[in-house]
């Protein structure tokens, strides 16, 4: 059987992942194809577990390299449980956040050592590596504010205008480093635009035509 399909959907807070990864699975959907949406960290019950410690709570609870050896346990647990399963059997897997965000997130906003991060990545991720990225950029403070109308502030969130420009500069450089993976999409826009943009890079990158 041909292996599925890999797409992870990358970005700070507010950038609108969650709403388009609904609408992307199902034009994949329309298609006959299989599609297992899901989300990092969680996505898994062991997963979602730790996705409870790391999204709640002060914002200094815990460390950037304590928050990276979490995201990698919860992300390990997903891979073996979900990711790799689906894939196996030729159903195309999109996530919400996968390894980039913890470049982003614990790494370029947090300071992680990024040999630790790509040790991690090394040893963790194995053949789940994405055919995808698309990489939802947005203004920190656009983002913020609706993050804010969306209710329910969680650690990141609260961790300051600086922490998120960064977390936005590491995104771009992910993108700028590794072009044939990753795909910018302007976040900024309706939510029809972004769709588009979104369904045009799926097409242009993944062979889908028609």
């Amino acid at each position: 059987m041909t292996r599925g399909r890999f797409i992870t959907l990358e970005g700070g807070e507010g950038a609108g992942k969650s709403t388009q990864l609904k609408r992307l699975g199902e034009r994949l959907r329309a298609r006959g194809l299989e599609v297992v949406a899901t989300r990092e960290p969680g996505g898994s019950p062991g997963a979602e577990a730790i996705r409870e410690l790391v999204l709640n709570g002060a914002a200094d609870r815990w460390s950037p390299v304590t928050e990276t050896l979490l995201m990698y346990a919860a992300r390990r647990d997903h891979i073996e449980r979900v990711i790799e399963p689906a894939l196996g059997r030729g159903a195309w897997v999109v996530c919400d956040r996968f390894a980039d965000s913890t470049r982003a997130y614990q790494g370029a906003g947090g300071g992680t050592d990024p040999a630790l991060i790509a040790a991690l990545e090394a040893q963790v991720l194995g053949a789940a590596r994405p055919d995808l990225t698309l990489v939802f950029d947005i203004s920190p403070q656009v983002g913020l504010e609706r993050a804010q109308v969306r209710g329910g502030e969680m650690r990141f969130e609260s961790k300051g205008l600086g922490f998120h420009q960064r977390l936005r500069d590491g995104f771009l450089a992910i993108v700028r480093d590794e072009p044939e993976r990753c795909a910018l999409i302007d976040a900024a826009g309706s939510i029809d635009a972004v769709e588009a943009a979104v369904w045009a890079a799926v097409q242009e990158r993944l062979g889908l035509h028609g």
